[in-house]
């Protein structure tokens, strides 16, 4: 059943495909009840706050950060408080984790660099300390103390609860590809136990993990920390948070980097059919580069991508029928579910091919599921000992309510499949049936699709690679045309995001932003 990101280090974003929707978008109103306005709608834009802080928010943003040592070498953590319901503060709060690493010098310090990974549902804290904090340019982490907040209902900040390990092996292996009624049947009953679960285990959250309260979370994070201006920058789902940040706080929004753009205009069906065609357009990538291999399981040189994805395909449905083992030690097997997931968990960065193709060789000429179900392992985050990080549960509680469901029942979905296949032979038909899955939340939507403009925020740079899996390279040019003030820079490459990749034109450009404040000239390409 399809979820979201992949199997790539935290070093990059990812936005998920989702047990829910694979994208979101948010309120388009200033507070949280306005995006319950029927006539919400992608000509509309969202709303900034006023500049003055509310009475009722001033303690809140009045808080000073208590900091204490994380048990990570160089950084410190705190917990800050923010109010469970912007529209009723008194109503009681949601506590906050953010971590950070002090600013190392030599230079002038900038204040404080926030990073968000993406997802939604990925923990930002544990981005920074593992990889932003330490792995960013010397440069940079000279100059900017760099910080992370979990976004409420993620990992370390209250996080939204639903199955445990055991439940969610099965349901990661449930067919997202069903074949008649009985499947239909248990696909569909999968999503609603998923639902009910988080609605009995997080009735308190499910209501109140949106981006739009996300965002404003940030906006106290900043203040408690003493920056006039947040600077910022997000991979993936992380550009959404950001460019919401924006455009409810565009005076307060200093140097944003949204690398791996979305669009939130678009409604969650436009949305999970982009990204289908980019999980092909990045598949058709790895065929030609695996048929040049002597070790590529889906033909000899020469052959055509398509027909490497047939070859694929029919591997898939093999497994529908018949999976093979992988010496798991709590017995799993390797089906179409999730061995589909572990081939698009690899389409998110192409260092990761090599593995790809080794886990294919294995199982596809072994009958050794091994190498595959370690890939899915790591797109659901998922250890060795069986347990499953937050991700997937808070990824679905922020898509569900930040956008109406693509689909409201099977019949609507098998309706859409034809097109799902148009766009993508080897995944449409799964990803099709990943879209129905919000339909059975137990909480309503509060967003809808709109645009974000942020007029009169500072230079916001918007990052684009051309053949992006997770976010379509056309996302990243919707989002610069609706930003007042943005700046699209371009990646022509494969894989998901851009900063940090080892393209020294792409990081460059981010640096001289970042320490110097220089955008790039709008429209700028690499390669």
């Amino acid at each position: 059943m399809h979820t979201r990101r992949s199997s790539r280090s935290l070093r990059t974003g990812g936005t998920l495909l989702a047990a829910a929707l694979l994208a979101s978008a948010c309120s388009v109103g200033a507070s949280t009840s306005a995006a319950t306005s029927p006539t919400a709608n992608a000509d509309v834009a969202l709303g900034a706050l006023p500049r003055s802080t509310p009475a009722a928010l001033s303690p809140y943003y009045g808080q000073k950060a208590r900091w204490h040592s994380c048990g990570v070498p160089g950084f410190e953590c705190a917990t800050l408080k923010a109010p469970l319901d912007y529209d009723k503060p008194a109503g009681g709060d949601v506590r906050l984790a953010v971590s950070r690493k002090k600013a190392t010098g030599p230079g002038k310090r900038l204040g404080s660099l926030f990073v968000n990974p993406g997802g939604p549902g990925g923990s930002a804290v544990g981005y920074v300390q593992a990889y932003a904090g330490i792995g960013y340019p010397a440069e940079v982490r000279a100059r900017y103390d760099m910080v992370a907040v979990d976004p409420r209902g993620v990992a370390r900040s209250e996080p939204v609860e639903c199955l445990d390990g055991r439940d969610m092996d099965t349901y990661t292996r449930t067919d997202s590809t069903p074949d008649d009624a009985r499947e239909t049947t248990e696909l569909v009953d999968a999503y609603k136990k998923f639902a009910e679960a988080c609605g009995a285990h997080s009735a308190r959250m499910l209501r109140h993990v949106s981006t739009v309260e996300t965002a404003r979370d940030m906006d106290i994070v900043r203040a408690a920390l003493g920056d006039a201006k947040l600077n910022y920058v997000g991979a993936s789902y992380g550009t959404f948070l950001g460019a919401t940040y924006a455009g409810l706080f565009p005076g307060r929004s200093g140097r944003l980097v949204l690398d791996g753009a979305m669009d939130p205009s678009l409604p969650a069906r436009r949305l999970n059919l982009d990204q289908t065609a980019g999980f092909e357009t990045a598949f058709q990538s790895f065929a030609k580069d695996c048929v040049q291999q002597p070790d590529c399981p889906l033909g000899a040189k020469g052959t055509p991508s398509a027909e490497a994805g047939r070859k694929l395909k029919a591997f898939f449905r093999k497994l529908d029928a018949h999976p093979i083992p992988t010496g798991d030690a709590d017995g799993r097997t390797l089906g179409e579910a999730l061995a589909t997931t572990g081939v698009i968990a690899a389409m998110y960065d192409e260092s990761s091919w090599a593995q790809l193709r080794e886990a294919l060789n294995s199982a596809m000429k072994k009958k050794d599921g091994a190498g595959l179900l370690v890939l899915a392992d790591s797109y659901y985050e998922r250890d060795g000992d069986g347990r499953y990080s937050n991700l997937m549960s808070a990824n679905a509680a922020v898509n569900c309510l930040d956008l109406p469901p693509a689909y409201d029942s099977p019949e609507e979905v098998e309706k859409a499949v034809p097109a799902f296949k148009k766009a993508s032979p080897v995944f449409g038909e799964g990803l099709a049936w990943a879209s129905l899955s919000c339909a059975y939340w137990p909480v309503g939507p509060t967003g809808e699709p709109h645009r974000i403009e942020a007029r009169g925020a500072a230079p916001i740079v918007v990052v684009g690679t051309t053949r992006d899996p997770a976010t379509p390279y056309r996302w990243a040019r919707a989002l610069a045309a609706q930003l007042s003030s943005a700046r699209l820079l371009t990646y022509e490459s494969d894989g998901h995001t851009a900063y940090g990749r080892g393209n020294a034109c792409i990081d460059s450009a981010i640096d001289a932003y970042l320490l110097r404040g220089t955008p790039p000239v709008d429209g700028k390409r690499c390669s």
